[in-house]
């Protein structure tokens, strides 16, 4: 019944000497320098995208690094597989941003 419950599992104890201890993930800051790479991606209809990849860390800070860039572009975009995904040709808006966050950021492709 209980062989699948580790220490994870457990809410309460009685024992007083009991530590739990809890491993979760690193914390990574949001202005961690990144080595990221700006792409220019041609789709069906000639539509243009900008991608930004190369981010390592929490999808947490990605989604808010997704959030600044699309805000400060003034488009629609996603953040989905480790990558933020931005409408239409901004990679040099975005290139700027970067830059001025702190991140090592080159153009790629396009």
């Amino acid at each position: 019944m209980f062989e699948n419950m580790n220490e994870n599992h457990i809410v309460y104890s009685t024992d007083s000497t009991f530590k739990n201890n809890l491993t979760s993930e690193p914390k990574t800051p949001l202005l961690i320098k990144q080595d990221l790479r700006i792409h220019l991606i041609r789709l069906k209809g000639d539509k243009l995208v900008t991608v930004v990849r190369g981010f390592k860390g929490q999808n947490k800070n990605l989604k808010k690094l997704g959030s600044y860039l699309r805000k400060k572009c003034s488009v629609g975009g996603s953040t989905k597989k480790g990558e933020i995904i931005l409408q239409g040709n901004s990679r040099k808006k975005v290139l700027q941003l970067l830059i001025d966050k702190g991140h090592h950021v080159k153009l790629s492709g396009g």
